[in-house]
């Protein structure tokens, strides 16, 4: 065959640089027929042709055509990471490395129309080849991973894989589309300037965000006075940790008296100002403050799943947007605060007022500690009242964000105050006789001390404490429906949440499907790091509460309550080093049963079984808790007749745990007196002056 070469050919060469050209060859031939021809219409003989070379010898080389296109598309591939290494290494910083990445990547060369449609066929076969599938693998883990590497000091650590993956996506996608529209829409030089620019306002965000974060974790936390931070006197301080890992965040200043003393002369000059302004013109700034709340959203919520162990994917969508939606609220409810004209006679007539308490202290929980500080400022700041605020010391950090939140939004200085501290400093609030109100969410023992300490100079107190609520699913009810709702009532927040409905009782005739569905839910649920958006099931708020919480599991399993599933310390790699516990359930809990009787405030369901409906609403109210309750049913009659006979403050029907700001929120019995959101908490943050104003002189017997 005269100028094709054969195998015999070959083997006269004999030269090593020979059999790469040759090899080199064919494969420039392959892709220009594959760019002629597409890959199935491609055969090894019109390669050989093409390339002036023999069939048998492409045989030789690479035994079949799909060896010969695993070494097209290894070749393409290479060509691109000698790209990406020539530019790094140039490369002066991470965002230079990213864009080698880039140009690499989106290179005039890879715009070719040869080469577009021969990449087109390979990707198109992938899922068919297992050797070509090997490659992208590899071709795609490359990128991911020299993009990681770039990304880990520009974007927060848990943001660095998503970042990756989307800007590897985003060159995917730019060069896709650009290939099937033949290249008429872009080229190479606006791919790069496309994908260049929303790589810059990704980075950016995300900058901001890690400068909030090192600003809010990084440095000594100070008490936030008077529209800004100051330093405390005493000097003392302590460590906030990252439940889910261990690592000290932020070490936080203590107020001692000196703070204290400070914060209520500013709370009370900033509240004369406040109280002076129109209900209208308080509406404005708590409406300002809920919009930054949701610009701030990624950011804070970073910083609440930091703070406190929740997954990122609540913190995302519940805590920062429902301290938002309150503000919201009650911002409009300031302008319509009014009291009522009373008809006396043609002799007079009398109107009231209602008026500010004044200086309001509010204490907060770790549980939901921006949500908390919302739900408590909001009202009291909509009814011209200015607060003083402190956090639990385990969750102190957003607290301080909010109070910069609210200066941002025009609040006057002196109006917000955060203090930081123990339960002395919790005292000295409680104790100081120029505070009018105390606002308080926490365990009963610390409710009764709060009211102990306001009683002394007459306060008013609202109290939001702990509950052992219970959860009726009757016979009737929809069980998928019922499973959802004892899920909510158990596992959301790692079980934290005072208003949990721990106590299940569910009718005998279903209990053993019901059961059954539950275990198979709640082994599905994953526990795992807090910032990865698939967790959903976070850390416990400190090693001490996650003990506590493994004792009340060895008590149930030492008084005889059948485990389901869940019952020890997660523990699989990471986890070992934070806070996290299995998501538990116990059945065949009987009444007198200490898992049953006591607040866990951890992720431990028990599960009862019931006959009637008499015997489950008694059993239901045994107990000195009194938050709430939930009731399963499709029999919507009974449902309305057994809410009516719970004795508790907040109520779901065929649902569980969902707070929506218009409705009140709050307890009977020991689990707390008065009530936040809905207009109900207007009540408890402010008081009536009545006004007798006479309209004819005075009937006087003197």
């Amino acid at each position: 065959m005269i100028g094709v070469i054969t195998i015999t050919t070959l083997v006269q060469q004999n030269n090593g640089s020979t059999e790469d050209s040759r090899r080199g060859q064919i494969i420039d031939a392959a892709i220009d027929t594959i760019a002629e021809l597409g890959y199935v219409g491609t055969t090894l003989a019109q390669i050989a042709a093409r390339g002036g070379v023999s069939a048998p010898l492409i045989s030789h080389y690479f035994h079949d055509k799909n060896g010969l296109m695993e070494a097209v598309f290894r070749k393409l591939v290479q060509r691109v990471a000698r790209g990406v290494v020539v530019r790094q290494g140039r490369a002066q910083t991470p965002r230079a490395q990213i864009q080698a990445v880039i140009d690499a990547n989106l290179a005039p060369e890879e715009f070719d129309s040869r080469t577009g449609i021969a990449w087109l066929a390979f990707w198109g076969q992938v899922i068919h080849i297992p050797q070509f599938r090997r490659i992208q693998v590899v071709y795609q883990s490359r990128i991911l991973s020299n993009l990681r590497h770039a990304l880990r000091p520009l974007v927060p650590a848990h943001e660095v894989p998503e970042t990756a993956a989307m800007i590897a996506a985003m060159i995917d996608g730019v060069w896709l589309r650009a290939t099937l529209s033949d290249w008429s829409e872009t080229n190479s030089d606006s791919a790069r300037l496309m994908v260049s620019h929303q790589v810059d306002m990704t980075l950016a965000a995300a900058q901001g965000k890690m400068q909030i974060l090192q600003r809010a974790t990084g440095q000594v936390q100070k008490n936030f006075i008077n529209g800004g931070f100051v330093n405390a006197v005493g000097g003392e301080t302590f460590e906030t940790r990252n439940p889910a890992t261990g690592v000290v965040l932020s070490i936080v200043e203590i107020a001692g008296a000196p703070e204290i003393e400070q914060a209520v002369a500013a709370a009370r000059a900033g509240q004369r100002i406040w109280a002076r302004m129109t209900g209208a013109q308080r509406g404005r700034v708590l409406n300002e403050a809920a919009r930054l709340l949701r610009a701030k959203n990624g950011e804070l919520a970073m910083l609440e799943t930091l703070d406190t162990g929740k997954p990122i994917q609540e913190t995302s969508v519940v805590d920062v947007a429902s301290g938002a939606d309150c503000l919201e609220y009650f911002a409009g409810i300031a302008s319509g605060l009014a009291g009522e004209q009373v008809d006396l006679g043609p002799a007079a007539f009398g109107y009231t007022r209602r008026e500010p308490l004044g200086i309001v202290a509010g204490i907060g929980a770790w549980n939901y500690p921006l949500q908390i500080a919302c739900w408590k400022a909001a009202p009291a700041l909509a009814c011209g009242n200015a607060m003083i605020f402190k956090p639990a010391e385990m969750t102190p950090l957003t607290a301080l964000r909010l109070a910069e939140i609210f200066k941002e939004a025009g609040l006057p200085d002196g109006v917000f105050n955060v203090v930081q501290g123990f339960a002395a400093t919790g005292r000295m609030l409680t104790q100081h006789p120029g505070i009018h109100k105390i606002s308080l969410t926490g365990e009963v023992g610390t409710g009764r001390a709060v009211m102990a300490d306001a009683a002394a100079s007459l306060k008013h107190v609202t109290l939001e404490l702990g509950g052992k609520s219970p959860l009726l699913v009757f016979e009737d009810a929809d069980l998928d429906n019922a499973v959802s709702g004892a899920l909510l009532a158990n596992f959301y927040s790692a079980g934290e949440v005072c208003s949990n409905g721990t106590r299940v009782f569910v009718h005998e005739q279903v209990r053993a499907e019901f059961l059954r569905r539950l275990k198979l839910r709640t082994e599905a649920m994953r526990v795992g790091d807090p910032l990865d958006p698939a967790t959903q099931v976070g850390a416990l708020i400190s090693p001490a509460h996650m003990n506590k919480v493994l004792s009340y599991i060895e008590a149930g399993k030492a008084e005889g309550a059948a485990l389901v599933t869940g019952g020890a310390r997660a523990m699989a790699g990471a986890l070992a080093q934070g806070c996290f516990v299995e998501p538990t359930i116990f059945a065949d809990c009987h009444d007198e049963m200490k898992i049953v009787r006591e607040e866990i405030f951890g992720p431990v369901m028990c599960v009862l079984s019931f006959r009637d409906e008499d015997e489950v609403v008694a059993r239901a109210n045994a107990t000195r808790f009194g938050l709430s309750a939930g009731v399963f049913t499709q029999d919507l009659t009974r449902a309305h007749r057994v809410i009516a006979n719970l004795e508790a403050g907040t109520c779901w029907i065929n649902h569980f745990n969902v707070t929506p700001i218009e409705l009140p929120f709050g307890g009977v019995k020991q689990s707390g007196l008065g009530r936040e959101n809905g207009k109900a908490a207007i009540e408890h943050y402010t008081q009536i002056k009545s006004v007798y104003v006479a309209l004819e002189k005075i009937d006087a017997p003197y």
